[in-house]
């Protein structure tokens, strides 16, 4: 059995779990260790399962509590090196161990596809994990889809998929102008509509359940994320994410 689920997703912390009946890995650890914990023991999911956290870049969202929870649970910390040196030295955790984007980390039964992405950090990698039969992607902070993301999501049979705003709310919204060009530049964030388009064009029936993921509190509303996929159709199961309070643990059970 593997079990998948989003500890928090949005631009105030991103962690998301993957696990197995003996071990797991983090994915982000953008909020604190107290809340990451927090949430964990509400789902019974458990810290001394995690084995390794992998970084995906060094926005804060997405490594805020990696030094606290890696020194006090001597957990490995997985980071680029240029992910590593950009990172402020006080968010550096003891045990890192390094990897290069395109490299492919076994921890115990899992194997970790790392691939480069297109987003405004020094070296921004999104990640596939393969385990017990399952792919689960974790793709976030995507300005536009590139080669890797497409061929990575082909082979999903879950995963947490950006769909970050809306295109009327962020050019109408209180962002300023310089961060809604940002936002929507090719190394920014994916909208709800790219982010449908993408699963759309997919080559692959593969994918079963998407977990719409970093959802803007400023320029999206969760209604609007949803309605992009409801042309999907029936056949893959679509579920929010929330900044606030982990999602649902699902459970993948039947391997290919």
């Amino acid at each position: 059995m593997v079990r998948i689920c989003a500890i928090a997703s949005g631009s105030n912390g991103n962690c998301y779990y993957i696990g197995n009946n003996e071990e797991a890995i983090l994915i982000d650890a953008g909020i604190s260790r107290r809340k990451i914990l927090q949430r964990m023991k509400m789902k019974n999911l458990d810290i001394r399962k995690v084995k390794a956290v992998f970084i995906t870049h060094e926005h804060a969202d997405h490594m805020r509590g990696i030094r606290v929870l890696s020194d006090l649970h001597s957990i490995p910390a997985y980071f680029t090196p240029k992910t590593y040196n950009r990172a402020r030295p006080t968010d550096r955790p003891e045990k890192v161990v390094h990897f290069e984007a395109g490299d492919s980390i076994q921890i115990g039964e899992f194997t970790v596809h790392s691939f480069s992405k297109n987003h405004d950090a020094v070296d921004p990698v999104s990640f596939r994990v393969s385990i017990n039969g399952f792919n689960i992607g974790v793709l976030t902070d995507i300005g536009e889809p590139c080669e890797n993301v497409t061929s990575h999501l082909n082979k999903c049979d879950a995963v947490f998929l950006e769909s970050n705003y809306d295109e009327d709310l962020l050019w109408s919204g209180p962002y300023p102008q310089h961060l809604k060009n940002r936002v929507a530049s090719a190394n920014g964030h994916l909208s709800n509509n790219q982010a449908a388009e993408l699963v759309k064009n997919l080559k692959s029936s593969k994918l079963k359940h998407i977990f719409l993921s970093h959802i803007s509190a400023e320029n999206n509303k969760l209604d609007f994320a949803l309605e992009s996929f409801k042309e999907i159709g029936n056949t893959i199961n679509v579920m929010p994410t929330s900044r606030f309070e982990p999602t649902l643990v699902l459970e993948l059970t039947t391997t290919r």
